[in-house]
């Protein structure tokens, strides 16, 4: 009994100690100190051990234990940052337009079921119905097709303009990227280009300055780097050592480059003169570099309205938040949901936003 007591007593320094150090993540380049991020993104798991060993450790009057309370206490800026704590949802402002932001994963293109994905999309957007729809993984092939995307999805959401990039596969003439689906009018649209983009390159910023009334803002639409993690390595019978190692160097790699493409971004923002919508994929917890980056310049819709953890990958590895709506403070939102529905290994998310008057 003496012996799993100082096992519970060590994994709680050991979980406290790692907490703490993850705390720091968000501060730090990702090339600065490559192993800080793989600590920050087990950050929920720190939390958990830690919250649960640190009563134990008081009730046997460890000294142990009052360290975890100070490192839960002094962490709290950071608990906020994973938690949302608005158990009541105002109504929406007369003026509010719905916005939505959604990783489609190809509407199931590669699925057994493939149509019966795609058809369960588009009835969750019909029963929805944003006024703006960000999407991300988006597909559509040119006509005549037999799984066709586009043009059902700008009847089912009635979009008067709408803004995409993608990559161009001529075998099928496939189309993979992302789309912003507008109810009101464009008037001016972009993309913002990342180093090194290729054309099989599926990460990708777009957006689009959208009028309603006598208001105008403008919406960016970004997926930041994947990791792939399920893309094959270059020995055909790894070892468990030569995945682990492969994860390590490809997700290593994903963290550095979502900080530049972060940075891209946020420049092309500064020479916005309207408003601000960022929405998508970022790849990355809270507790990152890259969140940081926006969190520290716009809000996060998520925190202003949103209630538990808000995770939205719900793929094979359980990565917690990973998609976003940010905004300016022009900007106003409310009533943030993400919506509890596995049609892709993304949950859609979605908020109301209005311009503030000034």
């Amino acid at each position: 009994m003496k012996v799993l007591w100082w096992v519970v007593f060590l994994l709680l320094g050991l979980s406290a100690s790692l907490l703490f150090i993850s705390y720091a993540t968000p501060y730090f380049h990702p090339e600065t100190l490559p192993i800080l991020p793989f600590i920050g993104l087990f950050y929920p798991v720190w939390l958990l051990l830690t919250t649960i060993l640190t009563p134990i450790a008081i009730w046997k009057k460890k000294a142990v234990g009052y360290v975890g309370l100070f490192i839960l206490i002094v962490g709290i800026k950071s608990h906020l940052k994973v938690i949302g704590l608005h158990f009541f949802t105002p109504k929406p402002a007369e003026n509010a337009i719905k916005i939505m932001s959604y990783n489609v994963r190809l509407f199931g293109l590669y699925d057994e079921n493939a149509l019966e994905r795609r058809n369960n999309i588009f009835e969750f957007l019909r029963k929805e119905n944003p006024d703006i729809a960000c999407f991300q993984e988006f597909y559509h092939q040119d006509q005549p097709t037999s799984f066709e995307t586009l043009d059902s999805i700008r009847s089912i959401l009635k979009s008067v303009d709408d803004h995409q990039r993608s990559a161009y596969n001529k075998i099928g003439h496939r189309n993979f990227g992302i789309a912003i689906f507008s109810k009101y009018p464009m008037i001016a649209r972009g993309d913002v280009m990342f180093e090194n983009q290729g054309l099989m390159d599926f990460n990708y910023c777009i957006f689009a300055d959208i009028v309603k009334n006598q208001d105008t803002f403008r919406v960016y639409n970004v997926h930041l780097q994947s990791i792939r993690l399920s893309e094959p390595g270059k020995k055909e019978h790894p070892s468990l050592m030569d995945r682990l190692e492969l994860g390590y160097s490809k997700m290593k790699q994903a963290y550095s480059k979502r900080s530049k493409q972060a940075e891209r971004v946020i420049n092309h923002m500064k020479t916005s003169p309207y408003p601000i919508v960022l929405c998508g994929d970022f790849n990355d917890t809270p507790m990152s570099y890259t969140y940081h980056q926006f969190n520290k310049r716009l809000n996060d819709a998520f925190l202003v309205s949103g209630l538990g953890f808000g995770s939205t990958f719900i793929g094979s590895i359980p990565a917690g938040r990973i998609d976003y709506i940010f905004h300016s403070e022009g900007i106003e939102s409310s009533g943030f949901n993400a919506h509890n529905v596995e049609y892709s290994d993304h949950k859609p998310i979605s908020c109301n936003i209005s311009i503030r008057k000034n």
